[in-house]
């Protein structure tokens, strides 16, 4: 079947670790990085495009090629004078990753400030993907009016996937932060946490709370990943399952670890795979991706699908 997938948010220049002191320039972002791993393993008859904005500056014409050259379309990204892309900076100790981030200008602050635009994106779309981070870099009133949009879809029969992906250097207010969360989940058919972020930030004692809370949101099936535990799955057609962790020798970044595996899930999961054959496909390729530097590693680096 074919198919059309949105990813809303913010690709930033990201500096990454190379030889000796020396950086190396990439584009990256969580809902990005998203889009670019299901763009590699969906169909040649889905396609997959990115709604953010960018700048008129060469850096921003640099990300926009960037993003085209990934087969990840551009048409509905906005391009705002004076602004500019975001950047970060990873920093690494033993595999775990740290950032450094540079938005005060960025474009993408501003994304859903042009509603008509956003509308007709979203109405393009099949599956709509989103995180915390995409709501958090925007005004209060700026993530309303995309909340309001991801709610008229999901009445409208589309499948809308969030992310929590919760960055609480991000948010001005802890209370205000949960509530949006809470929010978003609301918007979504399919949430996709982190079991440590829910632990922290919501308090949950168990996986099983994490599901429990989010399908008393709304949300029609939930994802939670847990690390090397692995993947417990809540389908509403589904018995839940648990999926586990792809074994992994040495963790070299792990940078976009639950962005590859948002990304190829959902992939699979158009495909036509069980949730828990996604799982198990999609655990495979994180497990890959944090054998790398970076956010966004080549197909033949990873499994084949």
């Amino acid at each position: 079947m074919t198919g059309k997938l949105l990813s809303i948010g913010e690709c930033m220049v990201e500096l990454m670790q190379a030889e000796r002191d020396m950086l190396r320039k990439g584009y990256a972002g969580d809902t990005f990085n998203t889009a670019y791993y299901a763009r590699l393993f969906l169909p040649a008859d889905w396609t997959v495009d990115y709604f953010t904005a960018v700048g008129t500056d060469t850096v921003s014409d640099e990300l926009l090629a960037f993003i085209e050259s990934t087969g990840v379309g551009a048409a509905h990204i906005r391009r705002i004078e004076g602004r500019t892309p975001g950047l970060y900076m990873i920093h690494l100790k033993n595999g775990e990753r740290s950032f450094s981030y540079w938005r005060s200008t960025s474009a993408a602050k501003l994304l859903a400030d042009d509603p008509d635009r956003l509308r007709t994106a979203i109405e393009a779309a099949n599956v709509v993907f989103f995180s915390g981070i995409t709501l958090a870099i925007l005004s209060p009133e700026a993530a309303e009016t995309l909340l309001a949009e991801l709610r008229r879809a999901k009445a409208g029969g589309r499948q809308v996937v969030f992310d929590p992906n919760i960055r609480p250097r991000l948010w001005d207010d802890a209370a205000r932060m949960r509530a949006t969360i809470e929010a978003g989940a609301r918007a979504a058919t399919m949430v996709m946490p982190s079991f440590d972020d829910e632990a922290t930030h919501f308090g949950d004692a168990s996986v099983e709370a994490t599901i429990e809370r989010y399908r008393a949101l709304g949300a029609e099936n939930v994802v939670v990943k847990d690390g090397e535990n692995g993947v417990t799955l809540d389908f509403t057609s589904e018995d839940r399952v648990h999926v586990p962790a792809t074994q992994v020798s040495a963790v070299v970044d792990t940078t976009s670890a639950g962005d590859s595996f948002n990304g190829s899930f959902l992939a699979r999961l158009a495909s036509g795979d069980s949730p828990a054959d996604a799982a198990a496909f999609a655990a495979r390729v994180a497990a890959a991706v944090i054998g790398h530097h970076g956010a966004l590693i080549g197909r033949d680096k990873l499994p084949r699908g």
